[in-house]
């Protein structure tokens, strides 16, 4: 009996999934439904212990409790407490849609997506997303190829992979925490840029766009994405978070930019002094016409 209680502690907590619905269109509900199916089904999964997803109903009234209306541009905070409303390990989000194109040359067809967020609710971070995309001849045929995608095995198991990926590296993350003294490095903000005047902010030798990549093109992607950098004394970057993600590759495009930057260092008192700045990026989709897609609308603000 006493074996029996040890094994039973010592088994590991079934993962906790949520799936909120992805857009209030009819290929969005049956999407987030079919998601929901895949994680329920009884597929082996290798080295990963038990998922168990959360009531849709749960999940949806808890999401409207905290005022979730369906944003894919979230900062970590607000994803850490829509995970923590509903109680979950990490949830997915997204939007789908089937839409009927007509190009300039060529017959209509029609098209069928869907933009899928997985999100840890214990960091808030955007653990993975993707835009799996079916074009057919009719709705029924385009939303029916996109259904199948979503629920393959292939599919679940890029899922779980990026769920077990980063529930270690949280782990690890959590073990170096309490194994290393962080070095202070002061965060600059209005406030203290206000009240002690002797401190200059670092200042970027040029100020470089990110790209606005192919994938956010084709989905027609406008966000705001958040970076908190860490520059040194010298004025060097070096880590860099993201603080408010956007998906479709926007976050990976800032991070690679920033980067690349270079900086005259922070000073209090004329000495140079390490310092977490925030930079925000404003994407916005370029006009259709005479506008390559690698060069949108950027605003930042230091």
């Amino acid at each position: 009996m006493l074996l029996l209680s040890t094994r039973a502690v010592c088994q590991p907590k079934p993962t906790q999934i949520a799936v909120l619905d992805l857009g209030a269109t009819a290929t969005g509900v049956r999407t987030a439904a079919m998601i929901r199916e895949m994680f329920q089904s009884k597929q082996p999964s290798q080295s990963f212990h038990e998922i168990q997803t959360i009531d849709a109903d749960q999940v949806q009234a808890a999401a409207k409790g905290v005022g979730f209306t369906g944003s894919l541009n979230l900062t970590l905070q607000q994803a850490r407490d829509l995970g923590a409303a509903i109680g979950c390990d990490f949830y997915l989000l997204g939007d789908a849609e089937t839409v009927k194109r007509s190009p300039s040359t060529g017959p209509s067809y029609f098209e069928s997506f869907a933009s899928v967020f997985l999100v840890s609710a214990r960091t808030g971070r955007l653990v993975l997303w993707e835009r799996p995309n079916v074009q057919s001849n009719s709705p029924e045929e385009s939303e029916k190829a996109l259904l199948a995608m979503l629920a393959s095995a292939e599919t679940r198991q890029r899922y779980v992979s990026a769920i077990r990926r980063a529930i270690e590296e949280e782990r690890a993350e959590r073990a170096s925490a309490t194994e290393l003294s962080a070095l202070i490095i002061e965060v600059m903000s209005d406030e203290n840029s206000e009240t002690d005047k002797d401190v200059r902010a670092p200042r970027a030798y040029r100020r470089l766009k990110p790209p606005y990549p192919e994938t956010a093109a084709r989905a027609e992607a406008e966000a705001t994405v958040d970076a908190l950098v860490e520059i040194d004394a010298r004025g060097e970057v070096g880590r860099v978070e993201i603080v408010r993600w956007a998906g479709y590759g926007l976050d990976q495009s800032v991070v690679d930019t920033v980067k690349q930057m270079h900086f005259f260092p922070a000073m209090r008192n004329g000495v140079a002094i390490p310092m977490r700045v925030l930079l925000r990026y404003n994407f916005r989709k370029p006009p259709i016409q005479n506008s390559p897609p690698q060069k949108p609308l950027i605003e930042y603000e230091f």
